[in-house]
């Protein structure tokens, strides 16, 4: 049986996962074709990003486009029909693989499983067109998205890319630079299906010594360990707050994680998941 052979027989199987995950965040999850859902689009990625309506990331002329072009512009609405979150994504030559733009959810409500519905909406979206893999950007210093990304849905990061956007504006993004893990997703490997599921290994953080610590963060505590041949490397619990209140610890952050990270991975390690703590796991080959 051939690769898109496989691929093809598990799409079912992940609409029926993206279905439930819509029906537990208590939202409808569509592919939007029209111009005022884009709009509606469009000021929802606004407000996500701090940015003022005049310059959205992402316009509603430029979502028509994608969307018309046969890529898919992704949006979740609640009971009243109000618009709660939206991803959208292009496909690349060949359809090889998918590369997710954005995605983003209404401020105050990251909680209720609205980004999961639309990932496995657009997992499903993929895997129905014969598509095996996801691929996207996310600054690896925000640890509730690197955890969502890497733990909850199944991702897997190897690769490091310095300042990848330049210069960014708004209030998340303000007064640091963009570097960027890409995040890689086998959307139908074992480990998607069962995290599809809500069946998501959780890595589990080990008790260790001061021999096992390789290196301190810019705040002083432990921040990189080796414990039987797997690392961990921890960034801030929530960096944008370390933004707002002190730029320079956030920078000292920056050049810490960017010096750690492009050392494991050019030592072969992945990064294949992370702790409610902000504890990222990385393996090197054949370890689990």
């Amino acid at each position: 049986m051939t690769l898109s052979m496989d691929i093809r027989s598990m799409a079912d199987h992940a609409h029926l996962a993206a279905t439930d995950a819509a029906r537990v965040a208590g939202v409808l999850v569509v592919d939007e074709r029209g111009l005022p859902g884009f709009t509606k689009i469009e000021n929802l990625f606004s407000d996500v990003w701090g940015l003022p309506l005049t310059e959205p990331p992402i316009p509603a002329e430029l979502l028509r486009s994608i969307s018309h072009a046969g890529c898919n512009v992704t949006a979740a609405y609640d009971a009243a029909g109000t618009l709660t979150g939206a991803a959208v994504a292009i496909v690349a030559p060949g359809n090889v693989s998918m590369y997710s733009l954005i995605a983003g959810v209404v401020p105050g409500t990251a909680d209720r499983g609205v980004g999961f519905a639309l990932k496995l909406h657009q997992r499903a979206w993929a895997l129905a067109r014969g598509i095996p893999m996801m691929t996207w950007t996310f600054d690896p210093l925000v640890s509730r998205n690197a955890r969502f990304n890497l733990t909850k849905l199944g991702a897997h990061a190897d690769e490091y890319e310095q300042d990848f956007y330049g210069p960014m504006h708004g209030l998340i993004n303000a007064n640091d630079e963009s570097d960027r893990l890409i995040a890689v997703w086998p959307l139908a490997d074992p480990r998607a299906v069962d995290c599809s599921q809500g069946l998501a290994p959780q890595p589990e953080f080990p008790a260790f010594t001061p021999d096992d610590v390789r290196g301190d963060g810019p705040d002083g505590d432990p921040a990189v360990i080796d414990v039987a041949g797997v690392r961990w490397c921890r960034v801030p619990e929530d960096i944008v707050a370390v933004r707002a209140e002190n730029p320079a610890l956030a920078a000292a952050w920056r050049r810490s994680i960017r010096s750690v990270f492009t050392e494991l991975f050019a030592a072969g390690y992945t990064a294949d998941g992370v702790t409610r703590s902000g504890w990222y796991r990385f393996v090197s080959g054949g370890q689990a």
